[in-house]
């Protein structure tokens, strides 16, 4: 097989629509230590591409390129629920935004993604898996007043007006203040 530039690769990546050519180009891309999220984003929203194949790859870029697993695991997560949504695959990105906040645990962001992947007519993913989730993230986040204020409204939509009203009221509680306060 012919070396492949970056832009070739990119190329394949972006419109290819043969898997063997896209993964030609990602082994390519995988050997020549290519760790740029952004390339990788072109193979992540390549329609062509089957769910489990997205998964191979993001998994292999996350295998070898550690310190853009986040990013990878979010892109993915962002993928499977808005281009793969017709396929129900809304619990499949609930599985990679606990994977993102695995490695950020700290970070709102897969947390409040996750959230809002909920389609209630087809209650997926699970709402019970989602107020699971988000109620670990609440206790990880520094700042989880907007992921309270997600709680509260899941939890009406689930409707448990009583958990609701809770997390309504930790919502409005605000931040607490940091513990050591400098004299003025």
């Amino acid at each position: 097989m012919p070396k492949l530039t970056v832009d070739e690769i990119r190329k394949r990546f972006e419109s290819s629509k043969e898997f063997n050519e896209i993964f030609d180009a990602f082994e390519q891309a995988i050997k020549n230590h290519l760790d740029d999220i952004e390339l990788y984003k072109l193979l992540f929203w390549n329609h062509t591409l089957k769910p489990e194949e997205l998964c191979l790859f993001g998994e292999k870029i996350v295998k070898e390129f550690p310190r853009i697993s986040y990013d990878v695991y979010m892109w993915l997560a962002n993928v499977f629920e808005v281009t793969h949504s017709v396929y129900d695959n809304y619990e499949l990105a609930l599985q990679y935004y606990k994977k993102a906040a695995a490695v950020q645990p700290e970070t709102p962001a897969p947390y409040l993604e996750a959230a809002d992947c909920y389609e209630p007519d087809l209650n997926i993913p699970p709402i019970n898996s989602l107020i699971d989730f988000l109620k670990q993230g609440s206790s990880i986040v520094p700042q989880p007043q907007a992921i309270y204020q997600k709680l509260s409204q899941l939890y009406e939509i689930a409707g448990n007006d009583e958990m609701s009203k809770f997390f309504r009221r930790k919502t409005e509680e605000g931040s607490p203040p940091p513990a050591d306060n400098p004299p003025k």
